[in-house]
């Protein structure tokens, strides 16, 4: 059952509102940094070792049932652009009525009283997993691989890269994404938000923050 719950947690087609945001992906093709299938690997393998890492660490301790108010904080201090925190508190509210509906927990309802205005998006999922019946080291290496599968698919719509090369380069990035959830699981295990990474990436805050002045764009973030 956790596998299947895994598995469906996981698939891009979760109607959590993932799909229209492209993770910095958009912006980083228009300042030419992505133009093709080896640039758009750099890039997700940027992201993998910093915003997914602490993704992954976030989600791996909220499935462990750690405080939520406290790790929604801790992302909180994590996310320095006010526009990625924005997206994150959206798309955490969106996770969370569709987890809600899938997995009804006493948790997940506490979740939306606790923080009304939404939790971030990585502390929701973590909270899903948990109601899912997943493990954090599970709940780890699904957030890990959503932090680069989503920017990937859309750059797929963003540049016309052929799926199959895309596909294989989310495949030549496996190991890392082990080691990455391997890394957040064992970080969360701690039990002190505090002791989360913090890895940053400035480049997609500065990113987050002109894509929000765009007039015309085909993702919401």
């Amino acid at each position: 059952m956790t596998v299947a719950a895994l598995l469906l947690l996981a698939d891009g087609r979760f109607p959590a509102g993932g799909h229209a945001h492209s993770g910095g992906a958009e912006a980083a093709v228009r300042a030419g940094r992505v133009h093709d299938t080896a640039s758009m690997a750099a890039f997700l393998t940027g992201r993998l070792h910093t915003t997914g890492l602490v993704a992954a660490a976030l989600a791996a301790a909220a499935a462990a049932g750690q405080d939520a108010v406290l790790l929604d904080r801790a992302a909180d201090a994590r996310t320095p652009s006010a526009a990625l925190r924005a997206t994150s508190r959206r798309l955490g509210r969106q996770l969370l009525r569709a987890a809600r509906t899938a997995w009804p927990h006493p948790g997940l309802d506490r979740l939306a009283t606790e923080l009304p205005g939404g939790a971030h998006q990585p502390v929701a999922f973590g909270a899903t997993a948990l109601a899912a019946g997943l493990t954090p080291a599970q709940a780890a290496s699904a957030a890990a691989y959503e932090s680069v599968n989503g920017p990937a698919t859309a750059c797929v719509r963003l540049l016309g890269l052929d799926p199959y090369e895309v596909t294989a380069a989310l495949a030549r990035l496996a190991p890392q994404l082990d080691a990455v959830a391997g890394a957040a699981a064992e970080a969360a295990a701690h039990g002190d938000p505090d002791a989360l990474p913090a890895a940053s990436a400035p480049l997609l805050d500065v990113y987050a923050e002109q894509h929000t002045s765009w007039k015309v764009r085909l993702f919401a973030s």
